[in-house]
């Protein structure tokens, strides 16, 4: 798994904030909004890292 890290556009750290997002918002029924609200995250741009990451390292690399 691939864990964004920083943010591209401001460099804030938002891979602390991942795995809890990642279990309430897109693997649970919580609105992404007030996953991110509670967590503290109030940068768009940090905000837009968390919703539109995609992890794509089983899709590239099918082979362990």
């Amino acid at each position: 798994m691939m864990v964004p890290v920083r943010c591209f556009t401001c460099g804030n750290v938002v891979g602390e904030h991942w795995e809890e997002f990642d279990e309430r918002a897109n693997q649970g029924d919580e609105d992404p909004q007030k996953v991110l609200d509670e967590l503290g995250v109030d940068r768009y741009c940090c905000r837009r890292m968390l919703v539109s990451h995609t992890d794509l390292v089983d899709v590239v690399s099918p082979y362990q």
